[in-house]
C-alpha cells in the first residue's frame, strides 16, 4: 500500500480454533422451556455429530450439564441467544470456548406444522464445515486529528477530544473566530482541495492555509495565506454540513461523519474517534489476479464493470488492469459479483466456500425431507434481527426456508443463486438491508432469473417481520431441480454447470445487456482479417488460425468486455448477450476466412487474398511511390521476398559506394620508404 507501507504487516488467520475439525465433537442440544421441537436422534442421523439429550433449561436450572460438558472437551452449543453466559462460564472453568449453532430462532421457533429435523440437521452440517482463512492488515493509528466544522462547533468537539488525541482545528478563512484560546489543540485556516487514504494514512492538500501565530495581544494573529499545502493524519472528523470529502463516507474507515444538531450522531462520532488509537486489523476483502483482468488492452477500454460499482472509489484503472486499495475497500462484495473473468474475486470468504456451504446445506436437507427448500440469504446484521424478531414475536420462518448468513450481500450474485437453484432449491431469496450496497444487486437477479427461466430468485426489502413473513408465506411454485449439481470450480464453471441443468441441454438463452457470457456478431463484408482483435482479446475468446486466413471464436470463453469492438478499425464486430449451453460454445467456430495470397516470387502464403489485390488496386499506378511496376510488385511479394528484391534494386535505399579498402601495417611501411 503507498500509504504508509512501514505500518503495514499482511497476516494470515486460518480460523484458530474455528478452522479445527469437529467431527468429534458433541452437540448440546435445549428445547428453550419446551419451546421447540428438537429430534436428537434424527439430527445425529443425518449430522453424524454426536448429540445430548434435549435439555430444557442449559442456562439456567441445568447449567451444571453445561459445566459438565465444557470441561469434558469439545462442545457445540445449539443455542445463540446466551452466548455470553456459556462463554463466561467457559472462562470460570478456564476451557475452550465452545462453538454455538442458531437452530431456535432460525428454524424450531416457527408456527409451521412441519416438523424442522431437517432443517436443523442442514443448519447444523452447514455450521461444522471448517472455517477458511483470512487476511489483515495491520493499520496504526497515533491519533493525529484534523477536525473540520464552523468555530464554535469545532472547538467544543476538540475540547473534548485534545486529552486524547493530537487535534488540529480547521475553519473557513474568515470564519468569525470565538474568544478563546485554548493551546491544547492547533488550528488553521484555509479550504480543504482534496483528501485521500484511510484510518492511519490520510493525506490532505489545502488552498489558503493560514496557520496561527503564537503570542501577541487580542485575537489571533495568523500567516499569510499559501496554496499547495499538505499534511497527514490517522483520524478525520467532519462536523461540517457540507458535502462529504470521500464518496460513500460511512464505509471510509477512520473519516467520522456527523451532523452537529444530530446530538446522538455526534456523541458516537466523539466516542468512536477518542478510541481510535493504536493498532487495528483490517480485512483484505477481495483479491485481484492481474492477469485474468480485461479492463483495458493496448489503451483500449474494456470491461469498466467493477469501476462503475465501487462505492468507495476503491478500484482503479492501473494499465491494462485494475488496481484495488485494501485501505479505502470497504467489503461490499459487488466488484466480485460483477467482474466477468474472476479477476477480482470476494476473499471473505471465497466464493468457492460460499458453494461448499449451499451444497451442503442442500444435501443435508434431502437426507430427512422430500419437498424442496427454499434459500433466504441474509446479512449478519439487519437481517438477523428481523429473523430473530419474528421467530420471538410473530411466525417466525416456514420450516421449508433455509437461512444463509453471508458477510457481503452484494457480493451474492447469479452464480451463487444458480448454484442454490442447481443444488436442489425452488428459490432464492435475497433480504436486502438498508445498510446492503443495492446498485449492482437487481442486475445480478435479472442475470439470474434469465438463465435459470423461471423467476425463482427475488430481492426482499422489508421493513419489519411482518413484510418478511408475508412474502415467504405467500403460495408460491415449489419446484426444484431434481438432478442436483455439485457446484465445484469457478464462478463461469458453477453459472454453466447449474444453467445446463436448469434448461435444455442444447438451448440458446437470450441475456439482458451487459451479461458477462455472450458470442461476437461479425459483419463479413466489413472485416479485412487483420486479427488486431485477436492480439487483444484477453480470454482468447478470438483465435487465429496459423496456418490460413481464418478468424476463430470460442463462446464458452468470451467475457464481453468489449475490446475487441472498440478496436476493430472497420467496426465489423459486435457484442451478443447470450449462454449457449451446447458443446459448440466450447469448441472454436469460424467467423470468417479466406483465401491466402501466395508470393510472386517464392510462393509461400501470405496474407489475405482480397486484402493484397485491394491494396494493389488502390496503389499500383496511382501512388508517387508505386507508379514503378517493380515497386507495385512488391506488394504481391512475402516479407523476405520484398527485402530482397528491395537490396537489388535500381533505387535501392540501402545502397552504397563500395567499402574502401581496410589500411594494414605493410600500407604504412610502404609509405615510410
Amino acid at each position: 500500500m503507498s500509504h504508509f507501507p512501514a505500518r503495514e504487516t499482511l497476516k494470515w488467520y486460518h480460523g484458530g480454533e474455528d478452522a479445527r475439525s469437529m467431527t468429534e465433537a458433541k452437540l448440546l442440544l435445549c428445547d428453550c422451556l419446551k419451546s421447540q421441537s428438537i429430534n436428537a436422534e434424527e439430527i445425529e442421523k443425518h449430522t453424524r455429530l454426536a448429540c445430548s439429550k434435549v435439555h430444557t433449561a442449559l442456562c439456567h436450572t441445568e447449567a451444571a450439564v453445561a459445566e459438565s460438558a465444557l470441561q469434558s472437551g469439545d462442545v457445540v452449543i445449539a443455542c445463540a441467544q446466551e452466548r455470553t453466559f456459556f462463554e463466561e462460564l467457559a472462562g470460570d472453568l478456564e476451557v475452550n470456548e465452545p462453538h454455538f449453532i442458531d437452530i431456535r430462532d432460525r428454524a424450531g421457533w416457527t408456527s409451521s406444522d412441519v416438523e424442522p429435523t431437517a432443517k436443523m440437521a442442514a443448519l447444523i452440517a452447514e455450521a461444522m464445515l471448517p472455517a477458511p482463512g483470512e487476511r489483515v492488515v495491520d493499520v496504526s493509528s497515533e491519533g493525529t486529528c484534523l477536525l473540520l466544522g464552523e468555530p464554535d462547533i469545532a472547538f467544543d468537539a476538540a475540547k473534548l477530544l485534545c486529552e486524547t488525541l493530537s487535534v488540529t482545528v480547521l475553519v473557513a478563512p474568515h470564519a468569525e473566530m470565538p474568544v478563546t484560546d485554548d493551546r491544547r489543540f492547533d488550528v488553521v485556516r484555509g479550504h480543504i482541495k482534496s483528501a485521500t487514504g484511510a484510518l492511519g494514512g490520510f493525506q490532505v492538500a489545502f488552498d489558503a492555509l493560514r496557520e496561527r501565530i503564537p503570542g501577541g495581544r487580542g485575537a489571533f494573529n495568523w500567516t499569510e495565506p499559501k496554496g499547495g499545502g499538505r499534511s497527514a493524519c490517522d483520524i478525520i472528523v467532519d462536523l461540517r454540513r457540507d458535502t462529504p470529502l470521500f464518496p460513500a463516507a460511512d464505509k471510509r474507515e477512520g473519516y467520522l461523519r456527523a451532523d452537529p444538531g444530530n446530538k446522538d450522531a455526534y456523541s458516537k462520532v466523539i466516542l468512536e474517534a477518542s478510541q481510535l488509537i493504536g493498532t487495528f486489523e483490517k480485512p483484505i476483502y477481495v483479491k485481484v489476479n492481474k492477469d485474468l483482468c480485461a479492463h483495458s488492452r493496448a489503451q483500449k477500454t474494456g470491461c469498466n464493470r467493477c469501476l462503475d460499482l465501487c462505492p468507495t472509489g476503491a478500484i482503479t484503472p492501473a494499465g491494462d488492469h485494475i488496481t484495488i486499495d485494501p485501505m479505502v475497500c470497504a467489503g461490499c462484495g459487488m466488484c466480485s459479483a460483477a467482474c466477468p473473468s474472476g479477476a477480482v474475486s470476494y476473499d471473505a470468504p471465497t466464493p468457492q466456500h460460499v458453494f461448499k456451504r449451499i451444497e451442503t446445506l442442500a444435501t443435508t436437507w434431502r437426507k430427512a425431507a422430500n419437498e424442496p427448500p427454499r434459500l433466504l440469504v441474509h446479512d449478519a446484521a439487519y437481517g438477523l434481527e428481523i429473523i430473530q424478531l419474528s421467530a420471538r414475536y410473530g411466525k417466525g420462518l416456514p420450516t421449508d426456508v433455509i437461512p444463509l448468513e453471508v458477510s457481503a450481500l452484494a457480493a451474492f450474485g447469479h452464480a451463487e443463486a444458480l448454484a442454490a437453484l442447481g443444488c436442489g432449491f425452488s428459490t432464492v431469496d435475497i433480504l436486502v438491508s438498508p445498510q446492503t450496497e443495492q446498485e449492482g444487486l437487481p442486475f445480478q437477479v435479472e442475470l439470474a432469473n434469465a438463465i435459470s427461466g423461471n423467476g425463482q430468485v427475488r430481492l426482499l426489502e422489508p421493513t419489519d417481520p411482518d413484510d418478511l413473513e408475508a412474502a415467504l408465506y405467500e403460495e408460491a411454485d415449489r419446484t426444484a431441480n431434481e438432478t442436483p449439481i455439485l457446484p465445484l470450480g469457478s464462478r463461469r464453471q458453477v453459472t454453466r454447470l447449474a444453467a445446463k441443468t436448469l434448461n435444455a441441454p442444447d438451448v440458446l438463452l437470450d441475456l439482458p445487456a451487459g451479461a458477462p457470457y455472450g458470442a461476437v456478431a461479425m459483419n463479413e463484408d466489413a472485416c479485412t482479417l487483420c486479427l488486431s482483435c485477436v492480439s487483444l482479446c484477453p480470454s482468447g475468446a478470438l483465435k487465429e488460425n496459423p496456418d490460413q486466413p481464418q478468424l476463430r471464436f470460442q463462446e464458452d470463453a468470451c467475457l464481453q468486455c468489449g475490446i475487441c469492438t472498440n478496436i476493430c478499425p472497420e467496426s465489423a464486430l459486435s457484442l451478443v448477450p447470450q449462454l449457449n449451453l451446447s458443446d459448440a460454445a466450447l469448441t472454436p467456430i469460424v467467423l470468417k476466412e479466406e483465401e491466402p495470397f501466395e508470393c510472386i516470387e517464392c510462393g509461400k502464403p501470405f496474407g489475405v487474398r482480397s486484402t493484397v489485390e485491394r491494396i494493389m488496386g488502390q496503389l499500383a499506378g496511382k501512388h508517387s511511390m508505386f507508379k514503378d511496376g517493380g515497386a507495385a510488385r512488391m506488394i504481391q511479394m512475402c516479407d523476405d521476398c520484398r527485402v530482397n528484391a528491395a537490396y537489388h534494386s535500381e533505387n535501392n535505399p540501402f545502397a552504397s559506394n563500395e567499402r574502401p579498402r581496410v589500411r594494414t601495417t605493410d600500407d604504412y611501411i610502404r609509405r615510410d620508404h
